[in-house]
């Protein structure tokens, strides 16, 4: 999982962090709302954890301009000191899926951030799921096109598999090739392009078909839906 944290208390910002390193979550911190809004511009998120008062932009207007930005925001849970009701109710208008009230435990905030997880990817526990003309078979890790089998690699799965768990979402380069290769320190970009654009060719990926991946300019790809799928 993919986790954006701003907060502008540094002990704050430990504490989280050693929360989601023992997790094994992969994460990018922020110390003002500005810079979290400049990152989710570029970034795909499966979690956004935010400080209500921070520097530049407060939590709120962050996801006041999620809301407004972005095609499929991530889950937002608000980072704040204020217990009152109605400070709680307006955070969850705003967007927050949740809340972690300051000081909390460690044992709280993991939770907290597993519990979010769940709720926003959902993922789906069936071996068969259907997509218009796809089938995918997540204990074999294939794919049948009108019931016909398509060869692809392992990793050529995980993409594809990606893009359907995600469908209509736009999602970072980054984002993609942590969740198919996870250490990516040593990997040319120019794989994940060459991945791509075998998904798209051996599934044959195009409007006409119902699904098609398209570049998402300066940021990655995302997977649409047309209706004739």
């Amino acid at each position: 999982m993919h986790v954006a944290l701003a907060d502008d208390d540094p002990e704050i910002l430990e504490q989280i962090t050693d929360c989601l390193r023992s997790a094994g979550h992969t994460f990018d911190q922020f110390t003002n709302g500005q810079d979290l809004i400049v990152s989710l511009k570029r970034e795909t998120y499966d979690i956004v954890l935010l400080d209500w008062n921070m520097p530049q932009a407060t939590g709120l207007d962050v996801m006041a301009w999620a809301k407004e930005a972005l095609p499929n925001p991530p889950s937002f849970i608000l980072i704040t000191a204020r217990s009152d009701k109605a400070d709680v109710v307006r955070g969850l208008e705003q967007g927050a899926s949740d809340f972690i009230i300051k000081p909390e435990s460690s044992e709280v905030i993991k939770a907290r951030i597993e519990a979010a997880a769940r709720q926003r990817m959902t993922p789906n526990e069936e071996r068969f799921v259907t997509f218009g003309r796809y089938q995918l078979d997540n204990l074999r890790e294939t794919i049948t096109v009108d019931e016909e089998p398509v060869k692809l690699t392992a990793k050529e799965f995980k993409v594809a598999a990606l893009f359907f768990d995600n469908l209509n979402r736009p999602l970072s380069r980054k984002y993609i090739l942590l969740h198919v290769w996870g250490d990516t320190s040593d990997l040319d970009s120019r794989t994940l392009d060459m991945h791509v654009s075998r998904v798209r060719s051996k599934l044959a990926l195009r409007p006409e078909n119902g699904f098609a991946i398209q570049t998402v300019f300066g940021f990655g790809y995302r997977l649409d839906a047309f209706n004739d799928g």
